[in-house]
């Protein structure tokens, strides 16, 4: 097994996984749980998942919040022969309620639809004061959260900032090639060491792998695309020349577009992490990781915990 994801639910119904007869090569495929297909046996359950990578480099694991926030807060404890024990906390208990109650208070404040990416339960025998889970913004469309041209502003604000003569934007690409820079040139186009990137729509900002976003064979653009994806998502693109940024400047409150859902996912988790949008794991170099992974070559205890404890450490009443 190279990876996989660890599913958990809660209630009396348990998830339904199907296999499709015609997938990829002619051979059968796992059709997961989906949270977007009302259709989907598994719809009205509450349950999430956390996942996990495990060869002979490493094991790496996060709790993803990319997709959607459940009920079940998850939290994640790794032990290694050698380093310190890692731990993210995860979201306490009543995490999603708190996170319901943000996104409704951003509603009030700018008017778009972050209140309808709260899902609640349509199965009448269960709790439906309870959100049953939270939505991420890139499937807002499933909900009737229409975020179209939310985004625009702050692309036509940089794409002013770093007009022909003006400002240079900096992308420390953290690989051989170090920092690169450019602006917009005479045709519209924003290009960085020689990779012409075309205005993101708001669609390509939420799913980071469309339009501009989109990777290629260049290693170079490989390299600058999550650090440019995320400097829109976190709505700092503007605020400083050079990016990856510290993350003082994610997420302003001030009438700016932004992603408020990644903001209030990080929040609400206890140590303030979370994998909340696709490149969430973009940091400064000696920046403190945001994403909420675990990560080793020698693990030796691997541990999920499950209810919004914060975390169960190696011999906290397991076995050894």
């Amino acid at each position: 097994m190279a990876g996989g994801r660890i599913y958990f639910s809660s209630g009396p119904q348990k998830l339904t996984f199907l296999l499709n007869p015609s997938g990829p090569g002619g051979g059968a495929a796992l059709v997961e749980p989906s949270v977007l297909n009302p259709t989907d046996p598994n719809a009205n359950i509450d349950f999430t998942f956390c996942e996990f990578t495990l060869n002979d480099a490493q094991l790496f694991a996060n709790i993803s919040y990319v997709d959607f926030v459940s009920r079940i807060p998850l939290s994640l404890t790794l032990h290694t022969t050698r380093g310190p024990v890692q731990t993210v906390s995860g979201m306490p208990a009543n995490g999603i309620d708190t996170l319901a109650e943000k996104l409704q208070q951003q509603t009030h404040l700018d008017g778009m639809p972050w209140d309808k990416l709260v899902v609640y339960p349509q199965d009448k025998k269960s709790d439906s004061r309870r959100p049953l889970r939270i939505l991420s913004p890139t499937h807002g469309n499933a909900v009737s959260a229409n975020f179209s041209g939310y985004f625009d502003p702050l692309v036509t604000s940089a794409w002013a900032k770093y007009a022909p003569g003006k400002e240079k934007l900096r992308i420390n690409t953290q690989t051989g090639r170090g920092v690169v820079e450019g602006s917009v040139d005479d045709k519209g186009d924003l290009v960085i060491a020689g990779e012409r990137f075309k205005k993101p729509t708001t669609g390509d900002i939420w799913g980071c792998n469309s339009g501009p976003f989109a990777t290629g064979p260049s290693p170079v653009r490989n390299a600058i695309i999550p650090r440019l994806a995320a400097a829109f998502q976190r709505g700092c693109i503007c605020d400083v020349a050079e990016h990856p940024s510290h993350p003082r400047t994610f997420y302003k409150c001030d009438g700016r577009p932004t992603n408020h859902y990644a903001r209030v996912v990080h929040e609400c988790n206890l140590d303030g992490k979370g994998y909340a949008f696709a490149y969430d794991d973009v940091q400064p170099d000696g920046g403190e990781d945001q994403s909420g992974k675990v990560n080793a070559g020698d693990p030796k205890v691997f541990v999920v915990c499950v209810g919004g404890g914060g975390g169960l450490s190696y011999g906290d009443g397991m076995p050894r």
